[in-house]
């Protein structure tokens, strides 16, 4: 099978998610709650709370756009550089993004009884930029946009975008953890080169783009 590790991340998201679409007990059990983090020391929500999602849309949103980058990632970019190892570190980039995404709205929100989240965003903005340093330019093309972008201009928007939105503090989109995962992606592969594979991504990064 292809991709097995991306196909498993969706399948264990969507199994995760379907049910407590329709059983809020489940859903409040699970997601990520500063609040009961804090008060109760449940801190598995930190991770939980990575694989539940509002509703259908929010969910193939998601998980479109990690198959989208994750099989470059898990197939292509990961093995080019860690050989052996690609797939343990794609487990910890991912697992590692649901959980620094929600560091700050923990330490933000964790005295705010009212405030709880969900979803994969966080981690996908990981393995979305950990693409993006690897190949940054590389092209990306979107069905509202009618000419490609190289990958390292719509990785500088959307962490823009993404800062500007969360600290005007409207609406119900995580843009926080798609920020703080992004970044993450970003520091996490560097790091991972330069203790691996021993070579330095930012220095290829200027290379490549200037």
């Amino acid at each position: 099978m292809d991709l097995p590790v991306t196909i498993a991340i969706i399948a264990i998201t969507c199994l995760a998610s379907f049910p407590a679409f329709s059983n809020e007990k489940l859903k409040d059990d699970l997601l990520f709650w500063p609040y009961q983090i804090k008060k109760r020391n449940q801190f598995y929500r930190f991770i939980t709370g990575g694989f539940l999602h509002a509703d259908t849309v929010h969910l193939i949103f998601n998980m479109i756009s990690l198959w989208s980058f994750g099989a470059a990632l898990e197939k292509f970019l990961f093995p080019k550089l860690f050989g052996t190892m690609s797939i343990m570190l794609y487990i910890v980039l991912y697992l590692t993004g649901i959980v620094v995404a929600c560091i700050p709205d923990y330490f933000k929100y964790k005295d705010q009884y009212g405030y709880r989240a969900l979803g994969a965003s966080g981690a996908v903005s990981a393995i979305v930029f950990a693409a993006i340093i690897i190949e940054p330019t590389s092209t990306l093309r979107f069905l509202f946009i009618p000419f490609d972008i190289p990958a390292y201009i719509f990785g500088l928007i959307f962490l823009g975008l993404s800062a500007y939105l969360a600290r005007k503090g409207q609406g119900n989109v995580g843009h926080n953890a798609h920020f703080w995962g992004g970044i993450w992606g970003i520091v996490f592969t560097w790091l991972a080169a330069r203790s691996f594979a021993h070579k330095d991504l930012f220095k290829d990064f200027l290379e490549k783009v200037f």
